[in-house]
């Protein structure tokens, strides 16, 4: 794992601490925080400084934005975070977006989120904003149920690419795991929600690579073990240094932290291949409440988080904790 320079700031209640000043951050894979906190975000980066909760010992980790060189956002609709991106530009801070674009509206799984067609449009509009290479496509997970066939699933991933296939350069997906997660278990019950077996991954993988040849889009697994090297299909980097050093070769600082940590993050899954970044996410945040999501443990635990975060909307955390010494 990357080591960070460490830092010293001074906290809004004028405390002088020291924190880790990461150079890439993850915004995030915990939680949506284009969609949720795009305006708590650009707050807490004109302050310069963030606090992240360890989620298993609850220590408080303050992470400075003083060397970060590239953000990576991670989210289902990027629409709340649009206005800021012109003050992220002239902080001198590059980013690219993960963006998820799902249809699973018919079966409820994604309740929070923005119609399909909003989606799909800002989506384009960022797309055109920014450059089709900073805006990945990901279709994830995939999902089968007794009402959901493959073909049902293909069906939806053809119609939304044939609106966004030249709004992006990339495709990215992953199959559902519901075994490993408990909560998970618990809020798929009575869906018929089920994982794909490993012949139905393979066939999928044939198939969407068949699909994709009128469009010539690179496709990709996220955190996927199953090879579908045979069909094209790699296994992605969605921290990705190669494709950081390709938008931003002028950043001198960035290519020089690239040079020697463009290398695997060992803190992540073993089939993982982002390299390394600090994530600033928090469990139990994301009002997007998607019934497969790993990341929250009960709509209730969200909703009572999300109170407390409009109470104190500026705080140093997501959640609105209030720090004690």
């Amino acid at each position: 794992m990357v080591r960070w320079e460490p830092v010293t700031l001074e906290t809004d209640d004028g405390a002088t601490v020291e924190a880790r000043a990461p150079v890439i951050i993850s915004a995030s894979r915990s939680t949506d925080i284009p969609a949720c906190y795009a305006d708590w975000f650009a707050e807490r980066l004109k302050r310069g400084y963030l606090v992240w909760m360890n989620p298993f010992n609850r220590r408080p980790s303050y992470i400075s934005f003083d060397k970060c060189r590239a953000i990576v956002f991670w989210t289902k609709n990027a629409e709340p975070m649009m206005g800021y991106l012109d003050d992220i530009d002239a902080r001198g801070i590059h980013y690219y977006f993960q963006y998820t674009v799902n249809d699973y509206e018919a079966e409820g799984l994604e309740p929070n989120i923005p119609p399909l067609d909003a989606r799909i449009e800002n989506f384009v509009n960022i797309s055109e904003k920014i450059g089709k290479e900073r805006v990945i496509w990901r279709f994830d997970p995939i999902i089968l149920s007794d009402e959901v066939t493959m073909d049902d699933i293909l069906s939806r991933i053809e119609a939304i690419g044939s609106r966004l296939h030249s709004h992006t350069t990339k495709l990215v997906f992953s199959f559902i795991d519901i075994a490993a997660y408990r909560k998970v278990q618990t809020n798929l019950e009575f869906t018929g929600c089920r994982e794909l077996t490993v012949a139905e991954m393979k066939e999928f993988g044939e198939k969407i690579s068949r699909m994709n040849k009128k469009w010539g889009l690179d496709l990709a697994t996220c955190g996927e073990p199953i090879d579908l090297d045979a069909y094209g299909i790699r296994r992605n980097s969605c921290i990705d240094g190669d494709l950081l050093g390709r938008l931003f070769p002028d950043d001198i600082p960035l290519t020089e932290f690239l040079q020697n940590n463009n290398k695997k993050d060992k803190g992540q899954r073993k089939v993982c291949n982002c390299i390394g970044s600090k994530d600033i996410g928090q469990y139990n945040t994301c009002m997007n409440l998607c019934r497969y999501c790993y990341a929250n443990r009960s709509a209730g635990d969200v909703r009572s988080n999300y109170e407390r975060h409009l109470r104190n909307p500026w705080s140093e955390t997501i959640t609105g904790d209030v720090l004690k010494e």
